[in-house]
């Protein structure tokens, strides 16, 4: 079988394409684009329906017959781990009458049945079982739909497209060395949390992607360093020691990723590629281990077979939806998911080496505890945005210097619609 496009609604019109026509560059964009179920549709189809999405982690599917289900926007998916050790995906509709064929988290199978009139599937999508159909019956003919599916270092992505991106294959080779050393193809899932955010998706990730609001993160500032996206010429004077220890410890840890031999330079390529991405490996304050209030190891046991925990934070931005911190003793991914135009799912796992044991090697609450607080912090900050937005006396206003990321979030997402609407203009 060869991944079928996904049957996406066509979207688009003068009113939304004008008003993609006329974004102004570093500026935050026009209510609609948060608030209007025409422009939600058209995030669906240009960007969900058509980008590599995260959606899980290896450690999600360890062995064969794991599965898990996943939704993006209208679309129900279903990844599984086949009888050889690959991992599948499909769209999670029976073909019989188009019943939800698993519904869960996760969970194990030998095979995949229906639960309405027990079609019965194959790891493999293939139709094993049709019962009570006619002589002659083709079961060759209605296999599951499958989606094309990778893993890049242990991470899931999935996507919708007759044709992904061309460039995801280069991107998972740049980013790949970075996280191979950590192990997390081999990990185990500690914890995972799924929290729904009253705010459009793009809100969420526009709020990762600056410091401008960090003060209002007092765990998270306790060892991530406030003067992220600032530079020498932008830095305020009340960060400068912030900085002066950043400088520091930095100086410190590149030192052992030389030694270690872990490739740590910044990659940064967010809007001018369709498979925008960033990664770096930075220092962390404090002890320089781990997102706790000390700086010190959450995890006893360490990722992969690295010697030491001190090694700050390795962090990767993919776009259009998700964000990894990797340490040396934890991993936490966040995947975006849109829900509804003011409606968001983040959905948060953290991951730990395969044998660490829970209440010996970790306690969850001290391994989650920061993270926890930052996302029901930033939920709140998302929601005031988009109750902001949606009144009518908001216009677009300027970004700072330090929220430069932001600008190239939104830079890429309009170039998406673009793509996508000149894609539906009719052809003579």
């Amino acid at each position: 079988m060869t991944p079928q496009e996904a049957t996406a609604p066509r979207t688009g019109s003068t009113r939304t394409a004008e008003a993609v026509a006329r974004r102004a560059a570093g500026h935050s964009l026009e209510g609609p684009f948060y608030t209007d179920p025409d422009f939600y549709d058209l995030d669906l189809a240009a960007v969900f329906a058509r980008q590599w999405i995260f959606v899980a982690v290896d450690a999600e599917l360890p062995e064969p017959g794991d599965r898990t289900t996943v939704d993006i926007g209208p679309y129900a998916l279903l990844l599984v781990r086949d009888d050889q050790g690959d991992l599948r995906a499909f769209h999670n509709v029976c073909r019989h009458r188009g019943a939800r064929l698993l519904d869960g988290d996760g969970g194990t199978t030998g095979n995949l049945v229906c639960g309405y009139h027990k079609w019965t599937y194959r790891t493999d999508g293939s139709l094993l079982h049709a019962p009570s159909q006619p002589d002659g019956f083709d079961r060759g003919r209605y296999g599951l739909k499958p989606v094309h599916v990778r893993s890049v270092g242990g991470l899931v992505f999935v996507c919708l497209a007759a044709q992904p991106p061309a460039d995801f294959p280069e991107v998972a080779a740049r980013i790949e060395p970075y996280l191979l050393p950590h192990g997390l193809r081999r990990a185990k899932v500690a914890a995972r949390t799924d929290l729904v955010e009253e705010g459009n998706w793009k809100l969420v990730m526009e709020n990762n992607r600056e410091c401008y609001h960090c003060d209002g993160h007092p765990e998270l500032l306790r060892t991530f360093f406030p003067t992220y996206g600032y530079t020498e010429e932008n830095l305020p004077a009340r960060l400068r020691p912030a900085h002066e220890r950043r400088l520091r410890a930095e100086a410190e840890v590149h030192a052992t990723y030389e030694r270690l031999g872990l490739p740590y330079a910044l990659i940064e390529e967010l809007d001018d590629r369709v498979t925008g991405f960033r990664i770096q490996r930075a220092a962390l304050d404090l002890a320089g281990e781990s997102f706790t209030p000390d700086g010190r190891a959450a995890c006893r046991r360490l990722l992969g077979d690295l010697p030491t925990p001190r090694l700050g934070h390795l962090a990767l931005h993919l776009q259009p939806n998700s964000w990894f911190h990797v340490l040396g003793d934890h991993a936490i991914t966040f995947s975006v998911l849109p829900l509804a135009p003011d409606r968001t799912l983040l959905r948060t796992t953290w991951l730990v080496h395969p044998q660490a044991e829970e209440g010996v090697d970790y306690d969850p609450g001290t391994l989650m505890s920061v993270w926890t607080a930052t996302n029901a912090q930033d939920a709140r900050l998302v929601a005031r945005a988009q109750r902001g937005v949606a009144g009518p006396a908001y216009e677009p206003g300027p970004y700072a210097p330090s929220e430069y990321q932001v600008e190239a979030f939104c830079s890429w997402y309009i170039a998406r619609l673009r793509a996508e609407l000149h894609r539906e203009e009719p052809h003579p």
